[in-house]
């Protein structure tokens, strides 16, 4: 069983950065795929970014191409998503998934799964 737990959201004017940090627990993290994920209010949850469990391969939806990077650090079991040139559409609570074995850029194909922390860009 895989306990992730996210850390970083917060409230940020347009433009602004954010790191978000997932800390993840009782497992091998350097076995996993690791994912974030976004849903704002009234919204499906939406794939943002995914790394390969060596980190050499990285995946990202087109909102945020360009704006967002993810990365990892297997010795300290955690992925983040460094979160450049926020708009107020980014606006959205942000959730860190793991994959076992492989990456993926669907929500359903992930094991676990993190509280989510929020993320407000204001105007």
């Amino acid at each position: 069983q895989v306990q992730l737990v996210e850390s970083g959201g917060g409230l940020v004017q347009a433009g602004g950065s954010l790191r978000l940090s997932c800390a993840a627990s009782g497992g091998t993290f350097s076995s996993y795929g690791m994912g974030w994920f976004r849903q704002a209010p009234g919204k499906e949850r939406e794939f943002v970014a995914a790394i390969s469990w060596t980190g050499r391969s990285t995946y990202y939806a087109d909102p945020v191409k360009g704006r967002f990077a993810i990365s990892r650090n297997n010795a300290k079991n955690t992925v983040y998503l460094q979160m450049n040139s926020l708009k107020p559409e980014d606006t959205a609570v942000y959730y860190c998934a793991a994959v076992f074995g492989r990456v993926a850029t669907v929500h359903h194909d992930y094991d676990y799964w993190g509280q989510g922390t929020q993320v407000t860009v204001s105007s």
